[in-house]
């Protein structure tokens, strides 16, 4: 899966679990989202959505506000988790 396979399915799920009024489709892969109104408690439905759709689970190290700012972050963390299994 290419990188922007990885990226397209990131907006997929914060589509899906952010909860930001505007959506996924509406910012930029570099959007803070925090700032664009993902909660802490969505950005944990962000990870387990994740964790989902890619088939991984994220290690505790990268269970951080940084990994989940930006999808671009997200898409980032989601290849490496991959490329280490």
């Amino acid at each position: 899966m290419d990188d922007g396979a990885v990226l397209a399915g990131v907006q997929e799920v914060v589509d899906q679990y952010a909860g930001i009024p505007a959506g996924g489709a509406a910012i930029g892969p570099e959007t803070d989202l925090y700032a664009a109104g993902m909660t802490s408690f969505a950005s944990v439905e962000v990870m387990l959505g994740l964790e989902e759709r890619f088939g991984i689970t994220f290690p505790q190290n990268l269970i951080q506000r940084e990994t989940f700012l930006t999808m671009s972050a997200m898409a980032t963390a989601v290849t490496k988790i991959r490329d280490q299994s």
